[in-house]
């Protein structure tokens, strides 16, 4: 599944006063037919897509779907298969935070009202990157809930796996073959120096905790054991110990030069670069979880030469195509995102209106090196693949095929499916 995102995230700064919503600021809400013509124009079917949660969900019950059913209705009219990208680093005001012990169970609502909403959905991603979003929030101080402490990291941490869980559940029973992309950034932490391994090993085991716990896998005793002490109740690790959706799932890995780390003594952490690069710490999540992958998102800047972005393309897939060829059943890659971003550059943490080029296509729609490179790039590696798999294809119906299974838009009760792929 070669595939492309539109950025959604919309976290709050400042005490939930300011809400960035990264739709607003790329122009998507007015431009989001060009968007999809992009995709087309680029040879994709498949986008990791959603609706902005904080705009679409209002309250308990309260969903207004005019612009989900705008865009989703023209995903399915054009075939293009959605990875339904449902929460995306915030919640609505009225929801409040990732400390919110009733967020789980509203969302898996939300998320039910959703797939009873557009049944020819098949993919997604229910909670996308939970650990970073965790991090982000609760461990580094600077996104909605804005706390620095390992209670508020592990709150917001099983809060925000118990909600993925929950609506994977309540989604397969409306969707009993929905397959869920688990998308998580794949990180690794390097000692600076002998006194620094005991807190680069602690910081290598945190890193899979989302994943561990959504996946139902035992975590190793010194993560129990910092669970525990930070606020998990032996239930709450029960609970993920007991609802396991791993056979509906795809191992979705982030990666971008940021996602390595040189850990010093102190505990404290700097960038360190790409070292291991997307091949080896790929192998590490695989080993570990053992389902199918797919490279979920990568981007670089465009700089000053202009093939920046071009070689880091290349290099990504280099390293996607050993992995397949090392035995690995990958299944999809993607450049992350369609459009350049607005203020990435800070994390998201200020609002500078910063342009950062990490784009397929600038934000006037042209599109970029890297985007003329990742066409010729789809157009000629899609028919060969296959053939050199080592798994079969997964089990994914295009709108088309869903269409044609009886699966329709609501309001239609003999749709006119879309012109088939060729």
């Amino acid at each position: 599944m070669f595939a492309t995102g539109i950025e959604n995230s919309y976290p709050t700064l400042d005490g939930g006063k300011v809400r960035v919503d990264e739709m607003a600021k790329c122009g998507h809400y007015e431009h989001w037919r060009t968007d999809f013509d992009c995709v087309e124009e680029l040879g994709l079917h498949v986008l990791r897509y959603g609706p902005p949660l904080h705009c679409t969900w209002r309250g308990p019950g309260r969903i207004e779907w005019e612009f989900a059913d705008q865009t989703f209705g023209d995903l399915f009219r054009r075939d293009i298969t959605p990875i339904a990208d449902l929460c995306h680093f915030g919640v609505p005001d009225w929801v409040g935070n990732f400390q919110n012990p009733d967020f789980p169970t509203l969302f898996a609502a939300y998320a039910r009202a959703f797939a009873e909403r557009f049944p020819w959905v098949q993919l997604y991603t229910p909670v996308n990157e939970m650990f970073i979003c965790a991090t982000f929030s609760a461990a580094y101080g600077w996104w909605n809930e804005q706390l620095s402490s390992d209670r508020a990291f592990v709150t917001a941490l099983k809060h925000l796996v118990k909600a993925n869980v929950l609506a994977m559940l309540a989604i397969l029973e409306v969707r009993p073959d929905a397959i869920f992309v688990c998308s998580e950034s794949a990180e690794y932490f390097h000692a600076d120096s002998p006194a620094a391994i005991k807190p680069a090993e602690i910081a290598n085991s945190k890193r899979f905790l989302s994943l561990d716990l959504n996946y139902g896998r035992r975590v190793d005793s010194d993560m129990y054991e910092y669970l525990m002490d930070s606020g998990m109740a032996r239930e709450e690790y029960q609970f993920f110990r007991d609802n396991r959706c791993k056979q509906h799932c795809v191992l979705g890995t982030d990666y971008y030069v940021t996602n390595e780390h040189r850990v010093f003594a102190d505990g404290s952490t700097t960038a360190s670069g790409e070292i291991f690069g997307y091949d080896e710490i790929t192998w590490q999540y695989y080993d570990r979880f053992q389902i199918p992958v797919m490279h979920t998102e990568t981007n670089l800047r465009q700089g000053p030469q202009g093939d920046e972005a071009v070689l880091w393309l290349w290099k990504e897939w280099a390293n996607v195509l050993r992995l397949r060829n090392d035995g690995i059943p990958i299944v999809g890659f993607t450049w992350y995102s369609l459009t350049d971003q607005v203020d990435w550059d800070s994390a998201l943490r200020e609002t500078n209106g910063n342009v950062n080029a990490l784009g397929l296509y600038d934000l006037e729609r042209k599109i970029r090196p890297v985007g003329e490179a990742y066409r010729k790039l789809v157009r000629e590696w899609r028919n060969v693949l296959p053939t050199q798999s080592v798994s079969l294809r997964l089990p994914v119906f295009s709108p088309s095929e869903s269409a044609r299974a009886g699966r329709v838009l609501p309001g239609r009760t003999s749709p006119r499916p879309p012109k088939g792929r060729r």
